[in-house]
């Protein structure tokens, strides 16, 4: 069903894409654009029962107010649709739609612009339409998660509670992302010194606050960084963890097709750094690369899972490091009581790079 909808809405979008600068009304944009889109949900555009344009909506001493669109299931309005032209930005035009809201019973309202579709929902105050939308589908920008979300608002998988469920989780899941992005672009005061206060203890005067800030910011960046090179590396080195036709069926240590769904913990930060202290006895740093995966911790040399020196496996109450002095093949375990017991297999560790000259 995901796959159907994606394919539909890739196509509508070549098609936004291809008409938009023709396009110059909002009737033209309703036309053109979302009564394909209303098409996509599964609803007959063409039964004026289920799909009604021009819904006439009485908005107290107001008389013949009209909603572009109100969709029915089973005889009660579950969502309403107002259009504005596709080259407005619909996050400025949710006023209208808010006023529509409260009289036309139905639990959910889009505003769209023919390209950006907002749903908004009453989650803060019954029948009063939330300022902000829980949900954004950009038809430019189509994720997984919003075809999820999508699909309970299909005719047939029209859920009203499970969209109500997750709905409310939506909402604050993408203010906290903005508030995220905004903070990582530029630090508040408050986030500057909830971040100092774990590791400066004197007062933050208005010289050093500046100065944090920079600080700050160049921290945000520089991990986002490091981050994004990482999975890039991961990507690039995809073809050596794919086992071909003649040793798929032999276990190896070069074996590893683990997506990368996992977290780096502190203490694997840690050990990773007391390792690479050892090794940079007689290694420079740029030849020490490090891989995480959901079962363990990889510190490789040149960055090469054929050539791993060791493993940190930390994800159990105890803690291992894996060592494969004794050749790639033959990859030892020892039981760590601290991080300090790494220091105890320096030899181990530089011998381990001699299998590789």
């Amino acid at each position: 069903m995901e796959a159907e909808i994606k394919l539909k809405l890739e196509q509508l979008h070549s098609r936004v894409d291809s008409l938009k600068d023709q396009i110059n009304t909002e009737e033209a944009t309703k036309n053109a654009f979302v009564m394909p889109f209303i098409q996509i949900l599964g609803y007959d555009i063409f039964n004026p029962t289920e799909v009604i344009p021009e819904f006439i909506c009485d908005i107290g001493t107001k008389k013949g107010e009209k909603i572009d669109y109100v969709i029915k299931k089973d005889g009660e309005p579950i969502l309403i649709i107002e259009c504005k032209n596709w080259k407005e930005n619909v996050d400025a035009h949710n006023s209208q739609l808010h006023r529509y809201y409260h009289v036309s019973k139905a639990r959910f309202g889009v505003l769209t612009n023919g390209h950006i579709y907002n749903f908004y929902a009453d989650l803060e105050k019954p029948n009063i339409m939330d300022e902000k939308p829980f949900f954004t589908l950009d038809l430019s920008n189509l994720k997984d998660t919003s075809l999820k979300i999508l699909e309970k608002f299909t005719k047939n998988g029209y859920n009203l509670e499970a969209i109500l469920d997750s709905a409310e989780g939506l909402k604050y899941i993408k203010a906290i992302r903005n508030e995220f992005e905004r903070e990582l672009k530029d630090p508040s005061d408050e986030m500057v010194k909830m971040l100092v206060s774990k590791f400066y203890e004197k007062p933050l005067i208005a010289s050093r606050m500046t100065a944090f800030k920079e600080y700050t910011k160049k921290a945000f960046s520089n991990s986002i960084n490091e981050s994004i090179n990482f999975r890039l590396k991961n990507a690039l080195d995809i073809n050596e963890t794919i086992p071909t036709k003649a040793n798929e069926t032999i276990s190896s240590i070069d074996d590893n097709s683990e997506a990368p769904k996992f977290v780096t913990t502190e203490e694997e930060n840690e050990g990773s750094q007391i390792i690479k202290a050892i090794l940079r006895e007689i290694l420079p740093t740029s030849r020490i690369g490090f891989r995480d995966t959901q079962s363990y911790f990889g510190i490789l040399l040149d960055d090469n899972n054929r050539k791993p020196i060791c493993r940190l496996h930390f994800n159990s109450a105890n803690k291992y490091i894996e060592l494969f002095n004794n050749g790639k093949d033959n990859g030892e375990k020892k039981l760590l009581n601290s991080l300090d017991d790494i220091y105890n297999y320096r030899n181990e560790l530089l011998n381990t790079l001699k299998n590789y000259e």
